[in-house]
């Protein structure tokens, strides 16, 4: 049997990785379609690399843009890419442009889709990734859900066929990444850290980055923490800078290390 996964971004590759493993342990026919959303290394190879994801068979490239165009030009590749692979069934993943792409163009070929992490809401739309999977799971033929209340969630839309409650994969990749990371990470002598416990933070939606009084309490609350190591999203560095930030939020009297997205 073979099964396409349509991947595109950091938390597409997160979640591949522990059903790429699972897929090649029972002997299927697995190929990985990128449609190349998150281009940079340590926004995309990273990932491929620590977590032993093997090498997309395509990548489409697409990069940056509007939403209309990157999941425009999404969807026209990653249907040639279906075209040309003629696959069983199609897997995507929680609730990116690429997740949209891939579950519209397996539809509308009549190929079997599941979707990883259905039924999740926000119930804010003005959150693209909410507008992104509630038309997934309205297309996709395997709703797999992370919690119950997920499932419930798509029973208020209707959705009540191929619903299956399977639990988080999130959790089997932070398992498999604990093991990796006990083996060989560096990271604490890569960011000339010493061995002792720090908050981890991240920030890079646009309902906390694109607003300078949202950024700035964030700022402010991560100083009061004291002790954080925060991959620094090109994102957030950029409005930062622009907002009149980056100064007061890197020169600052508790230590908080800054570094790149790792």
């Amino acid at each position: 049997m073979k099964i396409a996964s349509i991947v595109g971004a950091r938390p597409n590759f997160i979640k591949l990785a522990p059903v790429d493993k699972e897929l090649q342990r029972r002997g299927l026919d697995h190929i990985i379609i990128h449609t190349g959303q998150h281009y940079n290394y340590e926004m995309d190879r990273v990932f491929f690399d620590d977590m032993g994801i093997p090498s997309p068979d395509y990548h489409l490239g697409i990069g940056s843009g509007s939403h209309g165009f990157q999941t425009g030009e999404m969807l026209k590749k990653v249907e040639e890419a279906l075209i040309a692979e003629k696959p069983e069934a199609a897997i995507v993943y929680g609730d990116t442009n690429s997740t949209l792409a891939g579950g519209l163009a397996a539809a509308k070929l009549h190929i079997k889709c599941a979707h990883i992490e259905a039924g999740l809401r926000s119930y804010d739309k003005d959150m693209p990734e909410e507008i992104n999977r509630v038309l997934v799971d309205h297309c996709s033929d395997l709703l797999l859900c992370p919690t119950q209340t997920a499932a419930d969630n798509l029973k208020k839309e209707g959705i009540t066929e191929n619903v299956y409650l399977v639990g988080d994969v999130m959790v089997d990749a932070q398992r498999d990444c604990q093991r990796i990371a006990a083996e060989k990470s560096q990271i604490l002598k890569s960011l000339k850290l010493e061995d002792r416990d720090y908050f981890l933070a991240t920030v890079h939606r646009a309902s906390n980055t694109d607003d300078k009084n949202s950024l700035a309490a964030i700022a402010m609350a991560l100083e009061a923490l004291g002790d954080v190591v925060f991959p620094c999203h090109p994102r957030t560095e950029k409005y930062l800078k622009d907002f009149g930030l980056w100064k007061a939020a890197v020169c600052r009297r508790r230590p908080t290390f800054w570094v790149s997205p790792v």
